[in-house]
């Protein structure tokens, strides 16, 4: 039974009131968070929730954000927003009870591993093999483009447990201990300056049974609770007006560009008058997907944000660079290890984000994979011919 807004506010008050988010670590005020349901309103009580709704949850962060209280979602950005989702749907009673607290504390930060040298926009034609061993299973394999993994504690894995099925039915997801014998972390260093993303290797890695997330086989669906969340969570957001980088525009346009009355001021108005717009609508259309998303698996909403939200992306930060005149082409160097609460794309300097930007419309499932998925489940469009289908995946060639 979801709780009533009149309860949620009084749950909310009394947080606040007996832990005070200014005067408290960030871990502590997290885990009274989460042990009080206000963690995930919208998960089952003892997940983090309370069984809300997501209109609730949504009302938890606004009021809490607006406390000064500590952002889980910066602090542990793959697991809040990936993970928590997927293992709250198909974790074990255990696995819910052992991982959900310290993930959404920030006291183990978590991975994804989809992603392979050879299975990118196709992920479900992953190699990375997990055999049985008793009560344990063996990974053998690559991952590439893993967001944090050089400090994560842990994360979601799927990996091919029987090679004689299609592709889709033969797979398996796992939760790993990212510092396990076995597993090895190399940074991949980005065009920025940064190394935010990784490539990983398993080589007879260990993980027992009791961290696999959900039946062997099964994994392509825990797969998709994942992807389907992951961009929801890139594209979802609902940011207050005016924020992130259309914030950062706006800024630029009164510092340097408001003052000025020739012909070419006006045409750059009329841009940041466009862009404006286009971001207000898209974050309505986020509003409005968010107070209609009924808890649980996300639909093909996601697909359409995160579409949005890349392509909008790439067009502000492109905007603030313009706005920026010369000084847009002077950028700094330097090569540091990204740390999560770093991970927030739509602040800091705006030629950074017009460098980091680029990415968007590849990360979370390619701009051309979301309008198929657009095409096929919203449109109702046909499928694109697939000649694997059916096919065991020892059979299908590869280059």
């Amino acid at each position: 039974m979801a709780e009533t807004i009149t309860d949620l506010d009084a749950r909310i008050d009394a947080l606040l009131a007996e832990v005070p988010p200014r005067a408290t670590d960030p871990v502590t005020f997290l885990g009274e968070q989460f042990d009080r349901g206000l963690a995930w309103v919208h998960f089952p009580v003892g997940c983090g929730g309370l069984g809300g709704s997501p209109a609730e949850q949504q009302h938890t962060l606004v009021r809490l954000a607006n406390a000064g209280a500590p952002t889980a979602a910066l602090r542990n950005v793959i697991g809040y927003g990936m993970v928590a989702p997927t293992i709250a749907v198909h974790g074990t009673e255990e696995q819910k009870a052992r991982f959900l607290r310290p993930l959404f504390t920030g006291e183990e930060v978590w991975c994804q591993l989809f992603s392979e040298p050879g299975a990118g926009s196709d992920v479900a034609s992953l190699a990375t093999r997990a055999e049985r061993d008793g009560d344990e299973w063996l990974l053998n394999g690559q991952k590439v483009w893993t967001t944090l993994a050089h400090v994560a504690s842990y994360g979601l894995i799927i990996a091919r447990t029987d090679p004689d099925q299609p592709k889709h039915r033969g797979i398996t997801a796992f939760l790993v201990d990212m510092r396990a014998p076995g597993v090895e972390v190399r940074p991949l260093y980005q065009a920025t300056g940064e190394a935010e993303f990784n490539e990983c290797f398993f080589t007879d890695a260990r993980v027992p049974d009791t961290r696999r997330l959900g039946g062997v086989g099964e994994g392509w669906t825990v797969a998709i609770t994942t992807l389907m969340n992951e961009r929801v969570s890139i594209g979802g957001g609902v940011p207050p007006r005016d924020s992130g980088l259309i914030g950062q525009a706006l800024g630029l346009w009164r510092e340097r560009w408001a003052v000025r009355a020739d012909p070419y001021a006006r045409a750059v108005r009329a841009r940041v008058l466009e862009a404006w717009v286009r971001a207000e609508v898209s974050r309505l259309t986020n509003w409005r997907a968010s107070d209609l998303r009924d808890a649980g698996t996300p639909g093909p909403e996601g697909s359409v944000a995160k579409l949005a939200s890349a392509e909008g992306n790439q067009r502000l930060s492109e905007l603030c660079v313009d706005l920026l005149g010369a000084e847009g082409m002077l950028y700094g160097s330097g090569y540091p290890l990204v740390r999560p609460s770093e991970t927030s794309y739509a602040t800091g300097d705006v030629r950074k984000l017009f460098i980091r930007s680029r990415a968007n419309s590849i990360e979370g499932g390619t701009s051309e994979v979301m309008r198929n998925i657009i095409g096929e489940r919203v449109l109702g469009l046909a499928a694109e011919p697939r000649a694997d289908k059916g096919v065991a995946w020892k059979d299908v060639p590869r280059g």
